[in-house]
């Protein structure tokens, strides 16, 4: 059974961004692991951190994190994939980014998270042994999603990679924030497409992650209409050959 391994920033990343094409290799036998590494609850969290949680009608006796890896075990049974891995580092609130601007702003200096992420990685694929790896490209420039990036390309695993385009990032602006264009660039596009099926499968898992949607979207109607715009296809950049089977699906040439 061939192995794909979703690496997930934060609790809905990998849904948001890949979950159809999530669905369609369950569907397809594969077995999926949706791997999330920002996870870890933090107790007794105070100002940036704390405005997280409370934004969004929270309490501060409220274990955030709990909740949303409780929505993440729906998200992944929605897509028809094995429970979900949470890897317990803490999100960029919790390593001195103070503010919603510094989320998205330039990686701190003293942000020295890589080489532990690196290696929580390079055991991870030594231990799932994936034949695909799914991760993001930090399209937004979000602090997390791009460490995530730089500690996935230290490791240069030997599968193949789709780099998924974050998503809501890419329906919220016509041009949105890319740090690491420069990286992707010259890598091949990949365009996976996916039936009603799997779009009501996406589209379930997505509003599974509850504490989210109002403060991202608006509500589950605004969810609806912006993946709505995606229009059944999910698009990334290519590193290495895809398994056969996978790019005979997407019309590659092997």
């Amino acid at each position: 059974m061939p192995v794909a391994l979703a690496l997930s920033p934060h609790l809905d990343d990998a849904a948001f961004s890949c979950g159809g094409t999530l669905h369609r290799l369950a569907q397809a036998g594969w077995r999926v692991v949706m791997a999330t590494i920002f996870t870890g609850s933090v107790p007794k969290p105070t100002g940036f951190a704390l405005a997280c949680q409370t934004d969004k009608g929270l309490g501060p006796e409220i274990d955030y994190m709990a909740l949303r890896r409780a929505e993440d075990v729906a998200a992944a049974r929605a897509l028809g994939i094995g429970a979900p891995v949470h890897l317990g580092f803490r999100e960029a609130p919790h390593r001195g980014y103070a503010s919603a601007p510094a989320l998205f702003a330039a990686v701190r200096a003293d942000d020295a998270i890589v080489p532990d992420l690196s290696r929580t990685f390079r055991d991870l694929v030594a231990e799932t042994t994936p034949d695909l790896i799914l991760a993001p490209q930090a399209v937004g420039g979000h602090v997390d999603h791009v460490q995530v990036v730089q500690a996935l390309m230290d490791l240069a695993p030997v599968a193949p990679i789709l780099w998924w385009r974050d998503f809501p990032y890419t329906v919220r602006s016509a041009s949105p924030k890319e740090p690491l264009r420069a990286r992707f660039a010259d890598l091949p596009d990949v365009a996976i497409t996916f039936d009603d099926r799997a779009q009501n499968a996406k589209a379930a898992a997505c509003a599974a992650y509850t504490t989210q949607i109002g403060f991202q979207f608006g509500g589950a109607e605004a969810l609806a209409a912006r993946l709505a715009e995606e229009g059944g296809v999910e698009r990334f950049r290519r590193t290495g050959p895809l398994p056969m089977d996978l790019a005979q699906a997407v019309g590659e040439a092997v």
